[in-house]
């Protein structure tokens, strides 16, 4: 056990040697302290002063700049719906408008073929009546033409019977008799 406790002391020994040697790690050296504490505060204080009047201004400028726009961008936007809303209601009171326009339009076709239909019909009514009338007298005076051929057809034939029969006919009875038979 004593040549194990001799070699760890001798190890020891040499790392400590080695080191005084090369000097050891200088940052751990309590001697460099003030010297490394020096420098750190001056290096902060010029990270500190150039941040504080270069990086910092910039990016508030930049913060307000993005503030700004983002504000008037959702101004615009609010105005922007606004008139989106407004030529809505334009569009839907000019569609109300155009729809009743086109109904009126509709309403005054219809008005205007109802009317001329109505010319039309009384017209056509107002021809066939003229042409009823004209055929009925027409009829009336083929009647009138008939029962005159009648008559005369009845007398003749009543006078060719009677004459046919041995007698003799007078004109007039025979007349009379045909034209109280045609009466009813």
């Amino acid at each position: 056990m004593a040549n194990t406790t001799h070699t760890a002391d001798a190890s020891q020994d040499a790392f400590h040697a080695a080191e005084e040697a090369a000097g050891g790690l200088p940052q751990l050296e309590l001697s460099t302290f003030p010297n490394q504490i020096f420098w750190l505060a001056i290096t902060l204080v010029v990270i500190f002063f150039v941040l504080s009047k270069v990086a910092l201004p910039r990016i508030a400028s930049v913060l307000a700049e993005r503030r700004g726009t983002i504000t008037n961008d959702i101004a615009a936007a609010e105005d922007l719906k606004a008139k989106a809303l407004e030529a809505e209601e334009a569009y839907n009171k000019a569609l109300a408008d155009a729809r009743t326009e086109a109904g009126q339009i509709v309403a005054d076709a219809k008005a205007e073929i109802q009317a001329d239909l109505d010319k039309a019909i009384a017209k056509a009514d107002a021809e066939i009546a003229a042409k009823a009338a004209e055929s009925e007298t027409a009829i009336a005076e083929i009647r009138a033409g008939a029962e005159a051929a009648v008559k005369t057809v009845a007398k003749d034939t009543a006078k060719e019977i009677i004459a046919a029969m041995g007698g003799k006919a007078d004109a007039r009875s025979v007349t009379s008799a045909v034209t109280a038979r045609m009466k009813g």
